[in-house]
């Protein structure tokens, strides 16, 4: 089966070790600072100064993480960096929830959460940077190994150029954050506690884990570029690459006899390229497609679809979607497998978005059950101003 998470190489805990975990995070960034010399120059020559100043920022010491949603395009700070403060308001609050193969895992079924708040703040006349900060945690197995997350982001849009109710931005974004990591060890079954292939609930475990919860620092960084055509027609595309210090995420902390293996204790950096936008084809109707691509040392993953945006014409701004998506991922032994058919749907108003998904498991581990999939539920709040620029902003997610 397609792994749920590409964002990691193999740990084999042998035989039933079921994978990932929940726990709690410090969050203990160090204080990053833009130090800016102020000379005399001209407004354009001070924006050009902010986003170069930003671009080199990117390159000190700032850290990521990653988690999965279906939804990725209702979890922007996780999807990249740099659309922190990207969005039709002043500030956003963004919770999404995922329980994945319930059906079959039972109480043991993968559970993610996210939830997280950014803002953007004007500079100048038409640029503005963005910060915000998110938590994220995910917990599966009766062993509950899984990860822990907080995390602070910030981004740089810088104006291209565009008109009163257009504009084509060019934006820069990373986030630093630390992560926990930890399993449940007693729960684990080891091969020396099973006799002729019958486990032994009394017979102690020759196996050690030397490291059951530690934490890591992370990094990640991004870029994007969108243009604004009208209030109803826009597009965007971006890049983001996680992992970029390749920590490591290994339970033993002994010192590997042979080099190579050093390398198998290391995540794998992850770069995700995504693009979209939204296409009005009636004066209440627009079409929103999206696709996602994640690169992670030999995995790869595909996500890829469209919804349908129906606006019910009133001043309230409330709309309706449907979509339908797609996951296809890489399987053990090489070549590509469809993982997923995903069926969406939203709720909008000038400040409140719900949604809600649900994956129908299209690969071998249907075979799990009839009913084996994933659900997803995503809520954001958004705070406004009475703004042109509110229309400034690509339709990653409403």
């Amino acid at each position: 089966m397609t792994q749920r998470r590409i964002n990691h190489k193999s740990y084999h805990f042998y035989n039933n070790l079921t994978v990932f975990v929940f726990n709690s995070i410090l969050l203990q960034i160090e204080n990053l600072s833009l130090v800016i010399t102020f000379v005399p120059m001209t407004e354009n020559l001070l924006r050009r100064h902010y986003l170069v100043s930003f671009i080199l920022l990117m390159t000190v010491s700032v850290f990521a993480q990653d988690i999965h949603f279906s939804q990725f395009y209702q979890s922007p700070l996780n999807l990249n960096p740099a659309l922190t403060g990207v969005m039709r308001a002043n500030q956003r609050f963004v919770a999404n929830y995922r329980n994945q193969w319930a059906s079959a895992l039972g109480a043991n079924a993968y559970n993610t959460y996210s939830a997280s708040y950014d803002q953007k703040i004007q500079v100048g006349t038409y640029d503005y940077f963005g910060i915000g900060g998110s938590l994220w945690g995910d917990v599966a197995g009766a062993s509950r190994f899984g990860s822990t997350s907080g995390r602070i982001s910030a981004s740089f849009s810088y104006y291209l150029n565009g008109g009163f109710n257009s504009a084509h931005y060019l934006t820069v974004g990373t986030d630093v954050g630390i992560v926990q990591r930890r399993v449940r060890v007693g729960d684990l079954r080891w091969p020396s506690q099973h006799t002729n292939g019958v486990f032994d609930v009394n017979a102690g475990a020759a196996e050690i884990i030397n490291e059951n919860n530690f934490i890591y620092p992370d990094l990640s960084v991004g870029l994007m570029w969108f243009s604004i055509l009208d209030q109803r027609n826009s597009f965007y595309a971006g890049i983001a690459a996680a992992h970029v210090n390749e920590p490591n995420v290994s339970f033993f902390n002994d010192t590997p006899a042979n080099p190579s293996e050093s390398d198998a204790r290391n995540l794998y950096r992850r770069f995700t390229f995504h693009a979209g936008g939204e296409f009005g084809l009636t004066e209440t109707i627009g079409l929103l497609p999206g696709l996602v691509v994640l690169l992670q040392g030999p995995h790869r993953q595909y996500n890829a679809g469209t919804s349908f945006r129906f606006d019910l014409g009133n001043d309230n701004g409330e709309a309706f979607q449907v979509g339908v998506w797609t996951r296809i991922g890489t399987q053990d032994g090489g070549g590509l497998h469809s993982d997923a058919l995903i069926f969406s749907t939203k709720f909008d108003t000038a400040r409140y978005g719900l949604g809600f998904s649900y994956d129908f498991t299209t690969s071998a581990f249907r075979q799990a059950g009839t009913a084996n999939g994933s659900f997803e539920f995503s809520v954001t709040y958004l705070i406004s101003r009475d703004d042109r620029r509110k229309y400034w902003y690509p339709k990653v997610h409403s």
